[in-house]
């Protein structure tokens, strides 16, 4: 009896596969190998393409591993999210309303920025409470109030508005002048 509870409490053992204990060191090289692999993907397929076996191919974990780590593919965002936020600011410049259209405007060419917003609005038909920690067109705009006050406000709205056509044309392969 004995030794059937010693071999249920230690059948990894038994069967060989010990998992090796990971230094906290190792842990956070392999969490930041996961999400930065992520981040890539969010930009690169979308988020709605990345999947735990597309980070597997792409960094040599385990879908398992990653999972371990990230056990909803939500929380992948949620780490992310100050990336993402810096990534979409850094395009933009708040110093007038003009200057806010025109960097709009030209972020609209770039590739990061379009997927960015793609995934807001993509997590606008979300139901989850956690979308609400996706905070890139939030702070912008608060940052468009802060600047430009209602003026601001109003022309990040727009622009907002104006990308959303923009971008669904573009996946239809209608051409739509974005100004």
């Amino acid at each position: 009896m004995i030794a059937s509870i010693w071999a249920i409490r230690y059948q990894t053992k038994i069967r060989g596969a010990v998992m090796a204990k990971r230094s906290k060191a190792q842990t956070e090289l392999t969490i930041k190998q996961i999400l930065d692999e992520a981040l890539q993907q969010v930009l690169s397929i979308g988020y709605e393409s990345m999947s735990y076996t597309t980070l597997s191919e792409a960094t040599g974990i385990s879908r398992t591993g990653i999972s371990h780590h990230f056990p909803r593919k939500l929380e992948f965002l949620i780490r992310l999210d100050a990336d993402i936020v810096g990534l979409f600011i850094h395009e933009l410049d708040f110093s007038t309303p003009a200057a806010l259209e025109g960097s709009w405007m030209k972020a609209l060419k770039n590739h990061r920025f379009c997927a960015i917003l793609r995934l807001f609005f993509s997590l606008c038909g979300y139901s989850g409470k956690d979308t609400s920690l996706f905070k890139a067109i939030d702070i912008a705009r608060d940052k468009a109030i802060s600047s430009l006050g209602l003026k601001g406000e109003g022309v990040f709205n727009d622009l907002l508005g104006r990308s959303a056509v923009v971008l669904l044309s573009r996946d239809y392969g209608i051409e739509v002048e974005a100004a």
